[in-house]
């Protein structure tokens, strides 16, 4: 198992990465954030994976979806991201939940992170409530045309930093989708690598109209 994570072995020796085998974590969404972020966590030695996701693929997900190619039209989002994980390492377990978070959440299944790749405010909501319930920690990730959001939350309250409320999504290009995927990735590992975390900050990237990457950080109130 060591050679196949060599040079993360390298970065933090035999013993994180044996911890990391010992760790459970869902996903909520499997379209562009949740495929990324299986792409991203998927190989990293995290011992069990849940992909939750009740959505079917359609044509017009594929060019930012990255688990997703032409053929795929029509299947579950959650298994083939499970599927994916399986096929690209062995000494992961990946579990796939045809269904939406309330419906994940009455399963009670312990993991020790949730990670957020939903598109809506209130199924961030109630990702929320069932974490503080739970005395669990979770990584919120949004993106929206050239911009996007992290935030590792701890104590602080989402739906007191977020108005919840349904709004109709405006168009989006893949790299960003990566990208922001990406940072709650490393929030994810090196949370569970035991490596320091800054919990309770809200981190806000976009392209400003000089095409320059702008990066703002927010503390947010605690409870």
């Amino acid at each position: 198992m060591m050679s196949y994570f060599r040079r993360q072995v390298q970065l933090w020796g035999e013993d994180t990465q044996n911890l990391l085998q010992s760790k459970k974590i869902a996903i909520i969404g499997a379209g562009g954030l949740g495929s990324s972020l299986a792409f991203a966590l998927g190989s990293s030695g995290i011992g069990e994976i849940h992909m939750v996701d009740f959505d079917e693929v359609s044509t017009h997900n594929i060019h930012r979806q990255i688990a997703f190619k032409i053929g795929d039209e029509g299947k579950n989002k959650a298994l083939l991201n499970a599927e994916i994980i399986k096929q690209r390492c062995p000494f992961v377990k990946a579990v796939a939940h045809e269904c939406n978070f309330e419906e994940f959440s009455k399963k009670n299944i312990t993991v020790d992170l949730i990670i957020d790749a939903t598109d809506n405010l209130p199924t961030r909501g109630e990702i929320d409530d069932y974490c503080k319930n739970k005395n669990l920690p979770w990584i919120y990730g949004s993106v929206e045309a050239f911009h996007g959001q992290v935030c590792f939350f701890e104590h602080s309250s989402f739906k007191d930093a977020f108005k919840i409320t349904s709004q109709t999504p405006a168009g989006i290009a893949a790299p960003i989708v990566m990208h922001i995927a990406s940072l709650q990735a490393n929030l994810a590992l090196r949370y569970l690598a035991g490596l320091s975390v800054k919990k309770d900050w809200l981190y806000y990237l976009f392209f400003n109209s000089d095409g320059e990457l702008i990066t703002q950080k927010f503390a947010l109130p605690k409870n």
